[in-house]
């Protein structure tokens, strides 16, 4: 036996499961690309902003000048021989910032932009008539977790004016001459200055972490003996620091000196080599989680991936090559009247209460007897005395009925059971002709 045909075309369900297939993957790239449906408009300090804090303007002149940039949305540009261009959030975690720094002494250069603007969505009335990328900025204040880094810790970090800065063999003017943000105190020289402005306060500088970069040395005018240099280790990269991102954001690269003086920033940082650039963006806050579609065709996931796509092709083909509807498989419990019997037997053999379906029965043969003999007694006794005496009115010369019933309702086994029951049911085939 055979259940009926599938109602559903095969194309149909190919097609389904297409459907479903396409959006489960579409789902797993939304949650590596980081598509939470957030609101980010206050969040424009990074690599992506057009806004005027953002850094779009220096990731678009990098490119122009031959360097392979990427936008790093996860941390495992972190550990790879890049040039990672950092820049930290009010809101960053200074024990995450120095962790990113350690870490990268041997990884390859890095330059951290510190924060200044505070910007925030337009007002409603604004809106309508502004591009839908521009935000308002608006001074904001050191990030407060400047000293809780432990490398900045001995420094101080302000914010006042200045009539213009130099480095690099460059000077000029900041967008804002009366928002300046500097390094005001380095007491242990820990940094170089590369950027300086007019009042000799750090804008930019390189860490003074013994470790040998001539082209940076020279940028800033920094001279070393012959058994400095030596003692220096050529293997550590350089780490710098800009305490002033209006030397480096869109509002400085309005200005063909600033830019000059940024890229020349970051190419120096290189140190010769020809690397890529990564602008992270973890630090503001809009990094994505690690792709699960990538991640799934990366060892060691790679052979659990390759296997189940095979076994999804195995049961796909079988399911379309399959011959004829499949078998109709038996209920496991029958419907109707015989199986609710056999279902009261098998309890009653299992319980072994065998005594007690003597009496039901021996009433319910009684009653089909009377019946059929037309009796109307409804007393067991005078029921079973009727029948009994149209028994001898036939002339039958058997037991009476009423010996036969008390026989059965005083029978215990099994055996005894169906002996006086069969010959109940033989009486009563013998009364019914």
């Amino acid at each position: 036996m055979s259940r009926a045909a599938n109602p559903f075309s095969p194309g149909k369900l190919v097609a389904l499961v297409l459907v479903g297939a396409s959006a489960f993957l579409l789902f797993l790239y939304a949650i590596g690309a980081g598509w939470t449906g957030g609101n980010r408009e206050g969040m424009t300090a990074h690599a992506n902003s057009n806004a005027l804090n953002g850094f779009s303007g220096l990731v678009a002149l990098m490119k122009r000048r031959g360097h392979d940039v990427s936008i790093a949305t996860t941390r495992e540009v972190q550990e790879d021989e890049v040039l990672l261009v950092l820049t930290p959030s009010f809101q960053t975690d200074a024990a995450e910032l120095q962790e990113v720094m350690e870490s990268r002494r041997y990884r390859g250069p890095t330059v951290v932009i510190l924060p200044k603007w505070a910007s925030a969505p337009l007002p409603e009335e604004a809106r309508g008539e502004a591009p839908s990328d521009w935000v308002q900025v608006a001074l904001g204040f050191s990030p407060f977790w400047f000293e809780q880094v432990e490398d900045f810790e001995p420094m101080a970090l302000g914010q006042g004016g200045t009539a213009s800065w130099s480095g690099f063999g460059l000077s000029g003017t900041l967008p804002d001459s009366e928002a300046m943000q500097a390094i005001v105190d380095v007491p242990n020289k820990e940094l170089f200055p590369l950027v300086t402005d007019a009042e000799g306060d750090l804008l930019a500088g390189y860490w003074n972490r013994n470790g040998y970069h001539p082209e940076l040395a020279e940028a800033g005018r920094i001279t070393f003996s012959e058994e400095e240099e030596y003692d220096q280790d050529n293997a550590l990269y350089p780490l710098v620091i800009v305490a002033e991102p209006d030397l480096m954001n869109n509002y400085g690269m309005a200005d063909r000196t600033r830019a000059l003086a940024s890229v020349r920033l970051l190419e120096l940082s290189m140190e010769g080599y020809d690397m890529p650039v990564a602008f992270d963006m973890t630090m503001p806050g809009l990094g994505s989680s690690e792709n699960l579609l990538t991640l799934a065709f990366r060892p060691p996931f790679l052979a659990a991936t390759l296997c189940l796509i095979a076994a999804l092709f195995v049961v796909g083909w079988r399911a379309f090559r399959r011959f004829g509807p499949p078998v109709a498989e038996e209920e496991a419990f029958a419907r109707g009247k015989t199986q609710l019997a056999r279902n009261g037997a098998a309890l009653i053999e299992r319980t072994r209460r065998w005594h007690l379906l003597g009496a039901p029965y021996a009433a319910m043969v009684a009653g089909r007897i009377a019946s059929a003999l037309h009796i109307r007694e409804t007393d067991r006794m005078e029921r079973e005395a009727a029948i009994d005496a149209a028994m001898v009115a036939r002339g039958l010369d058997a037991p009476l009925f009423s010996e036969r019933a008390e026989r059965l309702r005083d029978a215990r086994g099994a055996a005894e059971m169906i002996r006086a029951a069969s010959a109940l049911q033989s009486l009563e085939r013998t009364l019914k002709r």
